[in-house]
């Protein structure tokens, strides 16, 4: 093992991308001296290249939502339908669109900017990144003698590092997290407690894996035979790319053969469940409770709303859109928005929803029609 066994706090230094490392210094420089975030209104604006509206020197000590400011906070508004919030907050700074009308005067200092959500989660980027993080390898951790450890890597209390692992530089590895033998994670990881890596995965720079979250456990496979189901050996691995988030207690199942693989910038909610190789494109997002079935490929870019399933062995296009509970059982040829089970055009399914409210009015009107028809026919037929 090549990593110094000790256990201290050292600053966080890793990149943030938004800022020049000059300001990015002197912002250091500020939070040292006073051990809490505190920037004024005017070094909020340069920052962000945004126009104050209000008093340049108000200053900000947190952050809150705009219903709920308070003196020192600092809120945005990005939601049309919270602009009554605007005119009550007790917020000492704001962040609004350029183009927000105001009705009447307001007691905050705004900062007007392009976009305000944008906005607001770059200065939570910048003040994650001037957070205090851990160093070093806590005695009761375990990591083998085999495994390689980068700089500044943090391994926590009963942690476990298998044989021949290897760990990044700048990567956090919080208590109970279990990385078995021949596992890779890469550079600025962040994994929290009871994380588990089976072995030979492969873990990209900059992921994070939240609580109870399991890589590589085997992939769903069974052949029947005449005494029940005999298990298929899943001898592939699982492959997270760079920048990819999954949430507590979500599972990737490693593959059959090859490598399940979860391309770059993929963002999964808790409890989502993709099977042995699927392959998920770049910079999709699953909502909660998602389930995609074994070698399913999702293009990129989608969005798949909570509670979606999707059936295996499909190709979806980039860009796939389905709304939630929705039930994907055929492959689609365009990145249409769909929703319901079957999945179909969320328009149609709009639709089809609005109908079948109406069922049972429909039903006693076609009853009394259907009796109003039969006693015509008994009158012809006199």
């Amino acid at each position: 093992m090549t990593q110094k066994r000790r256990f201290s706090f050292a600053p966080r230094q890793r990149k943030c991308r938004y800022i020049s490392l000059f300001t990015q210094e002197i912002l250091y420089l500020q939070l040292n001296k006073y051990d809490i975030m505190e920037f004024s209104a005017q070094q909020i604006a340069t920052y962000l290249e945004g126009i104050i509206e209000g008093n340049p020197e108000a200053v900000a000590k947190t952050f809150a939502k705009i219903e709920e400011g308070e003196d020192g906070a600092l809120s945005f508004l990005a939601n049309p339908k919270y602009t009554h919030h605007l005119y009550e907050t007790q917020s000492s700074i704001v962040l609004v669109n350029k183009d927000l009308q105001l009705e009447k005067p307001v007691a905050a200092t705004l900062i007007r900017v392009d976009n305000a959500y944008e906005s607001i989660a770059r200065l939570l980027a910048l003040y994650e990144s001037m957070t205090q993080k851990r160093s070093g390898v806590h005695p009761l951790a375990f990591v083998s003698e085999t495994a390689t450890l980068g700089e500044d890597v943090y391994v926590g209390p009963f942690a476990v590092i298998g044989d021949h692992v290897t760990v990044g530089d700048g990567t956090q590895i919080y208590s109970h997290v279990v990385i078995e033998e021949g596992a890779s994670v890469g550079d600025n990881c962040l994994l929290y407690p009871h994380v588990s890596i089976y072995h030979g995965c492969k873990i990209g720079h900059e992921v994070i894996l939240h609580s109870g979250c399991v890589i590589g456990a085997d992939g769903f496979g069974f052949a029947p035979s005449e005494e029940g189901y005999e298990k298929i050996p899943q001898i592939g691995i699982v492959t997270l790319e760079d920048r990819v988030e999954i949430g507590a207690n979500a599972c990737v199942d490693r593959s059959t053969m090859g490598t399940t693989i979860v391309r770059q910038g993929v963002k999964l909610d808790n409890l989502v469940q993709i099977a042995h190789n699927v392959e998920v494109g770049a910079h999709t997002v699953m909502s909660a409770q998602v389930g995609v079935a074994g070698s399913t490929k999702v293009g990129a870019w989608s969005m798949f709303g909570g509670q979606v399933g999707v059936a295996g062995h499909l190709h979806l296009p980039d860009g796939m859109q389905a709304g939630a509970q929705a039930g994907i059982h055929t492959a689609r040829t365009d990145g249409a928005p769909v929703m319901g089970t079957p999945a179909i055009n969320a328009k149609k399914f709009a639709l089809s929803s609005a109908v079948f409210k109406q069922l049972p009015d429909i039903r006693k009107e076609m009853l009394a029609l259907r009796k109003e028809l039969d006693e015509l026919k008994t009158k012809l037929g006199q």
